[in-house]
């Protein structure tokens, strides 16, 4: 029987680099599950459906809340977005660690539902580097991105919820503290114990 993976959030500000850190950590790697939100916005050009979300019709996204088919969602601009508890459960059963990542309420939403589940959050080694990042993704004026930098203030207050606090100075030490992090929960006594009984 494969052990069963464990279910990592992973959040941060937006800017600190966790999409570069989660696909750097990914490769190579097939015992790792990305879990993929379900929305009921319309496919952008070029999203799949599977792929980059789960797209789903408004009335079918309501009936799983009230089934409590999410780990959490929730409405942004006149859309839902949730995450989807059967495909989260089925990659753990198979012996995968999931990845969500997701925003500070989404997180709190699973941890109430889930304590077990693993809190990582990822921030910049600074905030003038944070405010570099985000000046060089040229996809904000200036104003929003001063906006995106107070958020990020407010977001890291809530920091000290989490299990794990990892800092962004390079792609290859994040990557390789997460690694690290991911190692030693597999280590905890009653997973090991656990093995020696199989």
């Amino acid at each position: 029987m494969a052990k069963k993976g464990k279910t990592f959030i992973i959040s941060g500000p937006s800017g600190v680099g966790k999409s570069t850190v989660l696909s750097a950590l990914f490769q190579g790697r097939n015992d790792l599950y990305f879990s993929v939100s379900a929305t009921t916005r319309a496919p952008r050009p070029g999203e799949k459906h599977g792929v980059d979300y789960h797209f789903i019709e408004p009335e079918t996204f309501r009936q799983w809340i009230v089934d409590g088919e999410f780990l959490e969602y929730a409405e942004y601009v006149g859309n839902f977005y949730g995450t989807p508890k059967k495909y989260v459960d089925a990659a753990m059963e198979e012996g995968k660690d999931v990845i969500l990542d997701i925003e500070i309420q989404g997180a709190t939403q699973v941890h109430n539902l889930r304590p077990d589940v693993v809190r990582i959050f990822i921030a910049p080694p600074s905030w003038k580097e944070l405010e570099r990042r985000l000046t060089a993704r040229g996809t904000d004026s200036p104003e929003k991105v001063q906006k995106r930098l107070l958020r990020a203030k407010v977001e890291l207050q809530t920091a000290d919820h989490y299990d794990y606090f990892v800092i962004n100075d390079t792609v290859d030490n994040a990557v390789r503290e997460l690694r690290a992090i991911m190692l030693a929960e597999h280590c905890r006594p009653a997973d090991r114990i656990a093995d020696l009984n199989q």
